[in-house]
């Protein structure tokens, strides 16, 4: 069976990616690589790695995988398949197979990456949910990693819109990590799809989290980072977005928040600065395919992910003043201001951002503002 000879490829120990594409660049398909002899191999990627082409057994592991795949909603998609995602034939280093849950159909639509902290804090979460919902409200398949944080919140977002979403995950696809997401990974499955490259039973190994950003980025036309520490994985994500030829978006936040700084780097380095989701929508020239959310006079509260109304434009001037009289002299939440001031929470995030900017607000724990002045 020719699937069977491509899951048996990425089973043998020390046959990377490179070395896969390699043989199948010298051999053909996988058959091919196996059928060639010891003398062959050899010569191709030498003693070490032919011997083990030769003598590794998988033949278990295979038909474990076989029959996973024979399951309804289950698939393994190789190089040689249709469905295989071409935007990722783009990137450098494009894995052989996918082992995919779901629709396997949204791999090849139109998507962004929304990508972040793992620790994020209240707001970030309210954040990536808004932007998720709207874009994903336009057609766009939105992409993360469904990991806590801005990955859970922007599959919860891009769920609550019109469109679907793609998680990538760093363990086996028979495996949900962390168990937390359990049930969001069942959503995803039923409106979107769950991929891995890894082999199945594969656990939650460090080394696989970074790796599988790749397929991430890849996956998707932009990326777009919410909220990131200096040295955050996600501006992993971001970096191999930007090699691959995608743009890349990050969202601002207060300077002396350590979750901003990872975005306000990525600014520094050229990411497009967003503070709506129309800003995405410019730059990627994307037309909506489908409706989008058609307004409702209701507002996105923080967290919940309510895809009620469509983002408003930019806040028009005089906005600011309405944002300091709605918070008051005592401190208020973002939630509370949203019903306040009749805003959505990108645009209002947008005045808040620049009263902060400007002294007259403060941010206080538990994404709070208060007036300083």
């Amino acid at each position: 069976m020719a699937t069977a000879a491509w899951i048996r490829l990425t089973l043998v120990p020390g046959v990377g990616g490179e070395t896969q594409r390699q043989l199948l660049k010298t051999f053909g398909l996988p058959e091919a690589v196996f059928a060639a002899g010891l003398p062959a191999l050899r010569n191709a990627v030498g003693s070490t790695l032919a011997e083990r082409l030769v003598s590794h057994d998988s033949s278990a592991e295979v038909e474990t995988a076989l029959a996973w795949a024979a399951e309804p909603g289950n698939r393994i998609v190789t190089l040689a398949d249709p469905e295989y995602p071409q935007a990722l034939l783009e990137c450098v280093d494009p894995p052989i197979l996918l082992y995919a849950k779901g629709d396997v159909a949204c791999l090849n639509r139109p998507a962004i990456a929304i990508v972040g902290s793992r620790n994020a804090t209240h707001q970030g979460e309210a954040n990536a949910e808004a932007f998720a919902a709207h874009l994903a409200g336009t057609g766009l398949t939105v992409v993360s990693g469904l990991a806590l944080g801005i990955d859970a919140a922007a599959h919860r977002g891009a769920l609550a819109g019109a469109g679907a979403t793609v998680a990538v995950i760093g363990t086996g696809a028979d495996r949900i990590y962390p168990a937390k997401n359990e049930a969001l990974a069942r959503r995803i499955v039923e409106k979107g799809a769950i991929v891995s490259e890894f082999p199945l039973g594969t656990p939650a190994l460090a080394g696989n989290f970074p790796r599988r950003n790749r397929i991430i980025a890849g996956l998707a036309r932009g990326c777009l980072v919410v909220e990131a520490a200096e040295r955050s994985g996600s501006l992993i994500t971001a970096r191999l977005a930007a090699e691959s030829g995608r743009e890349v978006f990050a969202i601002p936040g207060s300077i002396h928040s350590p979750l901003s700084k990872g975005c306000h780097k990525l600014i520094k380095q050229g990411a497009k600065l967003v503070d709506k989701a129309e800003d995405i929508l410019e730059e990627l020239r994307w037309e909506a395919s489908v409706n989008p959310i058609a307004g409702s006079g209701r507002t996105a509260a923080p967290g919940r992910g309510d895809s009620g109304s469509a983002l408003p434009a930019a806040p028009a001037d005089g906005e600011e003043d309405r944002v300091l009289l709605a918070i008051g002299h005592e401190s208020c939440s973002l939630e509370t201001l949203c019903v306040r001031t009749g805003l959505a929470v990108d645009a209002l995030l947008a005045r808040l951002l620049a009263l902060e900017l400007d002294g007259r607000i403060g941010q206080l724990p538990g994404g709070r503002y208060q007036r300083l002045s």
